[in-house]
């Protein structure tokens, strides 16, 4: 096996990083769809290629892009020679034998709503949740806390119908779930996981548009859990993100706050654009038309309400919703071009 290169490469100092892609308001044309297509690994491209809905596949598109983009400039390794693969739960990491100055080195994505958002560290443990407040799909709001009662406990409870408008529940919600998904995405456990045993007790009620704010703590079990951090934020008027943090080793690091610090910290997140995306891009495969026609024969999913528990990287269906319908995959025999 390789060992992981020495600081001497030219490798800038990395600190955490924090990136976010409108796929939501991303129309894209024939070459940026193709090319982003070729500067993906096959089995990616192939995956993507299944999803039904438009809104899916420009996410997951996105999110690869993000950490290609991420391994390139941030590991200095050739886009060309990056190579990801999954974990037994889904989850996409670095090769091991990939030539990483940082042997703790962590990254985790997620998309929702409008966004594909990616978190990084250098030396941190790392999970990353994005949330839109919408209505539900179908019934009222009061109808839908009914069912999602066992999720949250009362305190928590407490917390969100402590507001007098039924949007401001549904806004303080969302927030609920997302410190949740951060946390198990952090430890990658995903579905199987009791949400009751998870306690937030949220600090700040109110997010600033562009701020980032780490006073919130986590209960496990009724015991506080000060090893770790969670960043929140929200991108724009309706997306929430949080972001888990926490040593490796399980130790408490500089991030997590304390009792006085109420001053909320600068990691903001920077909106790409998609030129920011391939800026560093190498195109891998042949241009394959097909996919395009493909593409162009997606609708985008109908806005509904989107509530999942996450398997690792990508989320799973609930009794709720679902995000993501996926064809049945096309057999060797049966390229995308056939679709």
């Amino acid at each position: 096996m390789v060992s992981p290169a020495p600081r001497s490469r030219l490798v800038p100092a990395m600190e955490g990083v924090r990136w976010a892609f409108s796929c939501g308001t991303w129309l894209p044309s024939r070459a940026e769809w193709l090319l982003a297509v070729r500067s993906i690994q096959p089995e990616e491209k192939e995956r993507i290629g299944q999803f039904v809905f438009a809104r899916d596949a420009k996410a997951a598109m996105a999110g690869r892009l993000m950490i290609r983009k991420l391994v390139a400039e941030k590991l200095n390794i050739p886009w060309n020679n990056i190579r990801l693969q999954r974990t037994a739960k889904g989850k996409p990491v670095l090769a091991k034998d990939s030539l990483n100055p940082y042997p703790n080195f962590n990254f985790n994505v997620s998309h929702q709503g409008d966004y594909a958002v990616l978190a990084a560290e250098p030396e941190l443990q790392v999970g990353i949740d994005v949330m839109k407040t919408s209505f539900p799909g179908r019934g009222s709001i009061p109808e839908f806390f009914h069912i999602m009662k066992r999720k949250f406990t009362n305190k928590e409870w407490e917390t969100i119908r402590s507001f007098k408008d039924e949007w401001t529940q549904l806004d303080m919600f969302y927030r609920n779930w997302a410190l949740k998904e951060s946390f198990i995405k952090a430890i990658g456990v995903g579905l199987g996981f009791e949400l009751q045993r998870l306690e937030f007790d949220i600090s700040p009620l109110n997010l600033d548009i562009g701020q980032v704010y780490k006073e919130t703590r986590l209960f496990l079990d009724g015991e506080e859990e000060k090893e770790w951090a969670f960043e929140e934020s929200k991108i724009d008027e309706h997306h929430f993100v949080a972001v888990a943090l926490r040593k490796p080793d399980g130790s408490r690091h500089q991030d997590v706050p304390s009792q006085d610090d109420s001053k909320p910290t600068q990691r903001q997140f920077t909106i790409l654009t998609f030129n920011d995306l391939i800026s560093s891009a190498v195109p891998m495969t042949p241009e394959d038309p097909s996919f395009w026609d493909c593409f162009c024969f997606t609708e985008e999913i109908p806005i509904r309400n989107d509530l999942h528990l996450t398997s690792s990287e990508g989320r799973v269906s609930s009794h709720i919703s679902f995000l993501s319908v996926k064809r049945t995959p096309p057999s060797p025999a049966s390229p995308l071009s056939s679709c």
